[in-house]
């Protein structure tokens, strides 16, 4: 059993969950961050300031709340020590959506996962590449990963209902599981299965923020921004760094008569356009702090840390040369989603 459970963790390729989760912490920790700077002291805090659009409201910068609160009667909030706001953040956090947030990623990325290599199995097979996975090279039968993946699936669902008594992400797990399993499908016919990757991850942030602030999202819809504009970022950058990892199936694909953007543009064109996806990435990471005016200088520095390793990460795969795409894929994401994650932390703990 337990040789069972290391080649199904092995399948689903655990350790890469590390490329979602740290984002859906990100996200997480904003919203906390948010309903601290809120809820502190009772007072307006000026990082938190809004403006009215009828019966919605909009988060705005610091500098924009500078003119605009005189004009508005209000008082911005008093400063803070990084104590207070270390205090102010811990008692906005709840546990059990800590735990929440780990168990669904964990269970939602397995499951689709699983998924995958279910319905791939016979391309899989057909693949050098790839032929030596569990399924074609019968290390796992058909029967016990297609066990693990409904598994998964029950407890993704289950996993919600520690964000009660907010509902939605129990109303929404059938639907986000169906959308993240769908992936699986769409390089049968659509060249733009990369993006739907990315758009799969990009729910990550999305529904970390919906899980934490569903009261707030269901009152005003704005309240979701941050959360949009990060997982913008995410669906960018996911979709990017699949096309470098897909120029490895160029041929078979083509052959295969498999959807992807290799296939459609050839190995050049998609490294162009994994290009533009990761500039996209950067400008969305810079444009964050618009609609989530806690974020300030360290965060920035951060979003040029990301740039310098997208930059890096397109010096490593060239089209004559996809030797190296395994170590852009692997370590350099790696360093990306965690490094935010850090950088985020710190910025909203020191600035």
């Amino acid at each position: 059993m337990l040789r069972t459970l290391t080649h199904l963790l092995s399948l689903i390729r655990f350790s890469h969950t590390l490329f979602a989760l740290p984002f859906a912490l990100m996200s997480a920790v904003m919203a906390w961050w948010l309903t601290a700077g809120l809820t502190w002291g009772g007072d307006v805090v000026l990082y938190n300031s809004y403006v009215g659009i009828g019966s919605w409201t909009i988060p705005i910068p610091s500098a924009l709340a500078n003119l605009l609160l005189p004009l508005s009667g209000m008082e911005s909030g008093s400063e803070v020590t990084i104590a207070d706001r270390l205090t102010a953040f811990y008692h906005a956090i709840r546990w059990q959506e800590v735990l929440g947030i780990l168990l669904c990623m964990v269970f939602a990325r397995s499951a689709a996962m699983a998924f995958n290599r279910l319905v791939d199995r016979k391309i899989d097979a057909g693949n050098p590449r790839t032929a030596g996975r569990h399924i074609p090279a019968g290390i796992l039968s058909v029967g016990a990963v297609t066990a693990f993946t409904i598994t998964c699936a029950f407890a993704f669902i289950a996993g919600t209902l520690l964000f009660l008594p907010n509902k939605l992400p129990l109303y929404l797990s059938v639907p986000v599981l169906a959308f993240l399993c769908g992936y699986s499908l769409t390089k049968r016919f659509t060249s733009l299965a990369h993006f739907w990757l990315g758009a799969a991850l990009a729910l990550s942030p999305i529904a970390a923020w919906i899980a934490i602030r569903g009261e707030a999202v269901m009152a005003n819809p704005f309240d979701l921004m941050p959360a949009v504009v990060l997982g913008g970022a995410v669906l960018a950058w996911v979709a990017g760094f699949d096309m470098l990892y897909a120029c490895q199936d160029f041929e078979f694909d083509r052959d295969a008569k498999l959807h992807s953007i290799p296939v459609r543009l050839g190995i050049r064109g998609a490294l162009r356009l994994a290009a533009a996806c990761h500039a996209a990435t950067v400008l969305l990471l810079a444009a964050l702090p618009v609609v989530y005016p806690p974020l300030g200088g360290i965060y920035y520095l951060g979003v040029v840390a990301v740039a310098g390793l997208l930059a890096y990460e397109h010096w490593l795969v060239r089209p004559d040369d996809l030797a190296r795409v395994n170590t852009a894929f692997f370590h350099v994401n790696a360093v990306i989603s965690i490094g935010m994650l850090v950088i985020t932390l710190v910025d909203l703990i020191i600035v």
